[in-house]
């Protein structure tokens, strides 16, 4: 019986990388909707790289989600290593598709999970390191907090 699900897809999510929390992270971008099933931890190490440009030396995630929403987090703690973090917050959801293949139309949503948790992870070792957040992640920031404080919300009585 074929797969509905692309080669890239199933690899991903039958062997996983980087799968389970870090200790000692640096940044930590935690994003999803609990009450549909989809929540996603991401963890980031940072470090320098021979130039002395920070880096992220490593990724590991923690995702409760469908196979789609695995994959991409096993994906992207992939290409994220090595990057700096401005190279890292250049990824688009778009990216992530394309390197996985076709992804079903009912979940790519699933695939925007990862990007946002690294974006996230970024966000929270930036602050916690007291250095300058760039306007557009900032922004995204408050949009995603937004948008949990709405679900929360819209679910109290749930």
């Amino acid at each position: 019986m074929p797969s509905i699900y692309s080669r890239e897809i199933m690899k991903h999510f039958k062997n996983p990388r980087n799968v389970g929390k870090m200790k000692g992270y640096d940044g930590l971008g935690k994003v999803g909707n609990p009450f549909c099933g989809d929540v996603m931890e991401f963890y980031i190490k940072v470090g320098k790289d021979k130039k002395g440009k920070e880096i992220i030396q490593q990724a590991s995630f923690l995702t409760l989600g469908c196979a789609v929403a695995i994959a991409n987090s096993s994906a992207l703690t992939e290409v994220v290593k090595g990057k700096t973090i401005e190279k890292a917050l250049e990824i688009t959801k778009q990216d992530l598709l394309n390197k996985l293949g076709e992804v079903p139309k009912p979940k790519i949503h699933c695939s925007f999970l990862a990007v946002d948790a690294l974006g996230e992870a970024i966000h929270d070792y930036l602050i916690k390191n007291e250095k300058i957040i760039p306007e557009a992640l900032n922004k995204h920031h408050q949009q995603l907090a937004k948008e949990k404080q709405e679900v929360e919300k819209s679910h109290k009585n749930c």
